[in-house]
C-alpha cells in the first residue's frame, strides 16, 4: 500500500468514525428528552417559545388566545410544533421590522 493509498484509506475511515458519532450524538439528543417529539415533529413548550420569541408568557397566551400560534395541549402541558413557531416568526416578525427601520432611515435622510 502507497502512502497516497494509505492517506486516502485513513481519511475515509475517520470520516465514516466522525459520522458514527453524529449519528450518536443525535441519537442520545432524542433520548434524553431535552427535547419532545411527536410523529417525528419537534415539539415546543411554553418556556422554549418565550425565550426564542422573546416575549412573556402573558403575550404567548395572547398568541394562542388569537388563533396566530397554534398549539397542542397534551397532558395539561401546552406545546407548539417548531414548524408553526417558525411561520409564526416568518410572518410576523422577520419582515415588520426591517420595514420599520428602513422607514426611519430613508426619513432621516430626507430632512437632511
Amino acid at each position: 500500500m502507497g502512502e497516497n493509498e494509505l492517506t486516502t484509506w485513513l481519511q475515509e475511515w475517520f470520516e465514516r468514525f466522525m459520522g458514527r458519532f453524529d449519528r450518536l450524538d443525535t441519537n442520545l439528543e432524542n433520548m434524553s428528552g431535552r427535547y419532545h417529539f411527536l410523529g417525528g415533529e419537534r415539539f415546543l413548550d411554553n418556556q422554549e417559545v418565550c425565550q426564542l420569541l422573546h416575549v412573556s408568557k402573558r403575550t404567548l397566551q395572547r398568541y394562542r388566545s388569537s388563533g396566530e400560534l397554534p398549539y397542542q395541549t397534551i397532558y395539561h402541558k401546552t406545546y407548539y410544533r417548531e414548524s408553526d413557531v417558525e411561520a409564526f416568526i416568518n410572518a410576523n416578525f422577520a419582515k415588520g421590522e426591517n420595514e420599520a427601520d428602513d422607514e426611519t432611515c430613508e426619513d432621516d435622510s430626507a430632512e437632511e
